[in-house]
């Protein structure tokens, strides 16, 4: 190491070396305070804490698919049915529980008054869970 003095005409530039000795001090000032302090993070406190139940989870309902066609076929789960017979599907669906889901997929050239029926007899039945299925417009997904 090398030490300069004030009239010394030697070096003509700035010193190179980094006097590291303040921050090796700083450093085992920062040592020994952990280490002194260390023992008092591990002080634990005994408690008698209270042991709780929880419900269990509701078990996820069913998803009931109905289809209607253009022509305005109904379709129970991909199976062809008649208006009678979906409305009996449904007040069977509607004693389960937890009720089913009903989405209702339609086609756009579907008579209102066809799905206006569908959506009565869910409502009759008491089934209060109905979707409506669509598809995004194309180009949607790049805003």
């Amino acid at each position: 190491m090398s030490f300069g003095g004030f009239n010394d005409n030697q070096q003509a530039g700035p010193m190179a070396e980094i006097n590291v000795t303040p921050m090796v001090d700083v450093m085992l000032v920062l040592l020994v305070i952990f280490i002194l302090s260390a023992p008092l993070f591990t002080h634990s406190l005994q408690l008698d804490l209270p042991t709780a139940k929880s419900a269990p989870t509701p078990e996820k309902p069913q998803t009931v698919n109905i289809a209607i066609d253009a022509a305005g076929k109904l379709y129970w789960q991909e199976q062809p049915v008649t208006l009678e017979e979906l409305t009996r599907r449904m007040a069977d669906a509607a004693g389960k529980q937890p009720q089913p889901e009903l989405q209702l997929r339609a086609d756009k050239a579907t008579r209102y008054e066809v799905i206006a029926d569908v959506m009565s007899a869910a409502q009759s039945n008491g089934l209060n869970k109905l979707g409506f299925v669509t598809d995004p417009k194309p180009g949607a997904e790049k805003r």
